[in-house]
């Protein structure tokens, strides 16, 4: 007699209940459209709005501004339905309020977060997260972007000069979470400001062409004498440093989520393909080389969900797992970066085709190794937890 698999009761009915109504969200309002959306290198504004209104931004933020309150696995739960919408760029860019929202939630004073937390979560602005710089990406550390404060007939201020690029969500963000210089060199010299679309000697580049996350729009953003308020400080001047790494272990963790969700819709995809496509007679998934092919990527994709479920629970305990999540995520990339490649090897010619899900899936791939920080630089952070 056979008997049921037992795993840790990660998801509850809460978890269930909010899969599928995202599952029915994607199947109605994206599926039909996102070849298209892609090929449009975007997508309609309206869908940030149609999240919003069915809670799903909200997931995680105060009742107060409109959130919902939720745990690390409802957040899971989101993020692995929405890419089922096969476009980890629409993903990234409807999530790019999980990364700029955070600090202003955390640390940002009561009148900035009424300002700007209802409105995004309601879907009616966008928030964008600006930290990267042309001079160095994820040495955020020693970020050059400068801001000075001044006091002005008008009030206190902060001018602003310098530039961000690789920014989500940069072109039709309303709101910005950057990173500026307060102070000195190093980390201790990084403050957050809020810093609104139109603010003058603000300006946004075009959307950056890339080989991957077609639908996300991604720009340079241009800072020159730019006057911001003051009062637009998120928390204690010099301490942004602190609030830009606390947030990491949660987008690590998206990540994570992400590049599993890419390797498992390339393994379904390969499911179908092999029981359909024929070679020599018979279909190309009775042939060994095929099966055993499929095994190793199922094999790899079981052991990385596990590890990115167990790291969830830790989190989700308030226990720290700063070594753990860098360790989940650049085994999970390792994982996606094998999967989508035989994926592709699988379908042979038409994988190469862009009406295949699977060459999208191995395109929008390559950049999860590289964002929320390098693989090298995780190595980095896992050498240090290891004292090594």
């Amino acid at each position: 007699m056979s008997k049921v698999s037992v795993t840790p009761p990660y998801f509850d009915e809460t978890h269930h209940a909010l899969r599928d109504s995202i599952k029915r969200f994607v199947d109605k309002e994206i599926l039909p459209h996102i070849d298209d959306w892609e090929e449009q290198n975007t997508f309609p504004r309206e869908i940030y709005k149609m999240a919003g209104d069915a809670g799903f931004l909200g997931i995680g933020f105060d009742e107060k501004y409109g959130g919902t309150k939720a745990d690390v696995f409802h957040k899971l739960v989101f993020s692995e339905e929405i890419m089922r919408s096969t476009s980890a760029g629409l993903v990234s860019s409807l999530g790019s309020l999980d990364i700029g929202l955070p600090p202003i939630a955390k640390w940002g004073s009561e009148a900035l977060k009424q300002k700007v937390m209802p409105a995004v979560i309601a879907g009616d602005k966008i928030c964008a997260l600006a930290i990267t710089e042309p001079s160095g990406g994820s040495d955020v550390a020693n970020l050059k972007t400068r801001a000075e404060k001044i006091t002005t007939q008008d009030g206190t201020f902060y001018k602003v000069n310098g530039s961000k690029t690789f920014i989500t969500s940069g072109v039709r963000a309303d709101y910005y979470t950057v990173a500026v210089r307060t102070g000195g060199d190093g980390f201790g010299g990084i403050s957050l400001l809020m810093i609104e679309k139109g603010t003058p000697g603000f300006n946004v580049g075009k959307s950056l062409k890339k080989m991957c996350w077609w639908a996300s729009d991604t720009a340079e953003l241009f800072f020159e004498d730019c006057m911001v308020p003051a009062e637009n400080l998120i928390g204690v001047e010099n301490t942004g440093f602190f609030a830009i790494m606390t947030n990491f272990q949660s987008e690590r963790l998206m990540l994570t989520s992400m590049a599993n969700m890419t390797a498992e819709l390339a393994l379904e995809e390969c499911y179908k393909y092999v029981k359909e496509r024929e070679a020599f007679g018979r279909a190309i998934g009775k042939y060994q080389v095929i099966k055993h092919k499929l095994v190793e990527m199922a094999t790899k994709l079981e052991v990385s969900k596990t590890m990115m479920y167990n790291v969830a629970a830790n989190m989700n305990a308030g226990i720290d797992q700063v070594k753990q999540v860098s360790m989940a995520k650049n085994f999970a990339t390792d994982v996606s970066d094998f999967v989508t490649y035989e994926a592709v090897q699988i379908f042979g010619g038409m994988g190469l085709m862009r009406e295949s899900v699977v060459e999208r899936l191995y395109r929008d791939n390559r950049i999860l190794s590289i964002g929320g920080g390098t693989r090298e630089i995780m190595n980095e952070i896992i050498a240090k937890q290891l004292k090594i």
